[in-house]
């Protein structure tokens, strides 16, 4: 699959007294990127959130490269690495969209949840439409 790109400028409030973005902002654009990527690929988080499924952080990871300021506009391509019916994983690089130079990249993975239970679903069962679009968006076939 290839990434998606999601474009976004820098605003002043996610900037620390060392006039560079805040670490933490990262995984808040992450999360952008992510649910971007959701809609473009026909596969949107409203969708499963209708349906009762929410789908949590289990792991989030940023390795930071070189640091974002405010005025400059960030291109996000993410992309999913993988999926497995019960838990989807993404992988994220930061680029400055005027230099490209390479910002921050990153991972996160999160599973799916019955929001009423909070207990495990697989989408295969709960959500089988939504699962054959993630399919289809990876390129695969059951």
């Amino acid at each position: 699959m290839d990434p998606v790109t999601y474009q976004r400028p820098v605003y002043y409030y996610e900037t620390d007294r060392m006039d560079c973005v805040h670490h933490s902002n990262y995984i808040r654009w992450f999360e952008e990127a992510r649910i971007h990527l959701m809609e473009e690929l026909r596969f949107p988080y409203q969708e499963l959130e209708a349906g009762g499924i929410v789908s949590p952080v289990l792991h989030a990871e940023a390795d930071y490269r070189a640091m974002a300021r405010f005025g400059e506009t960030m291109e996000i391509a993410v992309q999913v690495e993988s999926y497995t019916g019960t838990r989807i994983a993404f992988s994220y690089q930061v680029r400055d969209k005027a230099t490209g130079v390479l910002r921050c990249q990153g991972r996160t993975s999160h599973c799916f949840l019955n929001e009423d239970t909070g207990r495990p679903v697989s989408l295969k069962k709960a959500a089988p439409a939504y699962h054959q679009k993630v399919l289809q968006a990876l390129g695969e076939t059951e």
